[in-house]
């Protein structure tokens, strides 16, 4: 039996265009959401987001994690990378949690 796993990896960039749909950094973390609900109903296994530092948007991954984790039960959420070269590690330990 092979086991196949689909996720997904969103770049959830965001930047004032005329064009866009997606019109604030709000509306990025809100269609972030939403993507992972219709993904995790449509049977992915994975939603993963990436981190945009000095941005407007999913400059913190966890806030983002968390609200999708709240909504969520069964997909795997995580991060594409996470550069500590631009992250305080004490208050990253802290917001993750305790390790499991």
């Amino acid at each position: 039996m092979v086991i196949k796993n689909i996720g997904f990896l969103s770049f959830g960039h965001w930047a004032p265009s005329p064009r866009s749909r997606t019109r604030s950094a709000s509306d990025a973390l809100l269609q972030s959401i939403d993507l992972a609900i219709a993904a995790e109903e449509l049977g992915a296994d994975g939603a993963y987001f990436r981190v945009h530092h000095f941005a407007n948007q999913l400059s913190s991954p966890f806030p983002l994690l968390a609200a999708i984790g709240a909504r969520t039960s069964r997909i795997e959420i995580g991060t594409a990378v996470i550069d500590m070269r631009y992250e305080n590690r004490s208050i990253w330990q802290r917001m993750r949690g305790p390790p499991t």
